[in-house]
């Protein structure tokens, strides 16, 4: 746990400054970065499925409508309160514990990311404490019944998971117009609610460039990471 906890705090650290830098001057790279790395894990969970059915098919479809209506349907707006940091916390460490989810991925579902990085960024010792200890709640109590899911229901849970990720595509779709806006805690306008453009119209609609060729070297470059790090992980 302490190893786990360790590894996920250090890449908080080593990669803060980064993601904070391309969120707020190359989002669509960065967010097709992100959309690579779902897309092959989705693929590679799909991989260990020993046996498909139509139960599995639903599994699949009911963990996709799930997330869809999460991150579409009734965007999450958390704020950065202490009891919200230690919810993600909990929250981040499960899905860290999960194959093939990320939980930098589900704390920026959960927009919960920022204000995470914004605390490594800054050395903040209060927030960066409270999500440590979400992590350990959510690990001392998450790991069993993890564990117990996957022995007795194995394909099932990764087939509903895998559709979980499925759902999440929408949300990180680099093309995006911002509808309506909303003040955060910081003071801060952050968007509220999104609808994804497509590639060839989204200059037209918001006057940005759509950057469609470094959209697709950064999924590229994704995918590659995930796929190469599952063929050495076979060695």
């Amino acid at each position: 746990m302490i190893l786990l906890l360790s590894g996920i705090l250090t890449s908080i650290f080593t990669l803060a400054r980064v993601i904070t830098w391309m969120l707020h001057t190359h989002p669509i790279p960065l967010w097709s970065f992100f959309f690579g790395l779902i897309i092959i894990s989705v693929i590679h969970m799909f991989k260990q499925v020993e046996q498909w059915n139509v139960g599995r098919v639903i599994a699949v479809i009911a963990g996709t409508a799930f997330a869809y209506g999460i991150t579409v349907l009734h965007p999450l707006t958390m704020e950065p309160t202490y009891l919200n940091i230690v919810i993600a916390g909990s929250i981040a460490i499960c899905a860290m514990i999960l194959p093939g989810i990320s939980g930098s991925f589900i704390l920026l579902l959960m927009g919960m990311y920022g204000p995470i990085l914004a605390a490594a960024k800054t050395v903040d010792v209060v927030t960066l404490g409270l999500f440590a200890t979400g992590c350990v709640i959510g690990l001392l109590s998450f790991s069993h019944v993890l564990s117990w899911v996957l022995r007795h229901y194995r394909d099932i849970a990764l087939t509903f998971l895998t559709g979980l990720m499925i759902g999440t595509l929408s949300k990180i779709w680099p093309w995006k117009e911002t509808l309506t806006w909303r003040t955060n805690s910081s003071g801060e306008q952050v968007p509220l609610l999104e609808q994804n453009l497509s590639p060839f119209n989204f200059e037209h609609v918001t006057g940005q460039p759509a950057l469609l060729a470094y959209a697709i070297i950064a999924m590229i470059l994704g995918i590659g990471l995930v796929w190469g790090l599952e063929k050495m992980a076979e060695k």
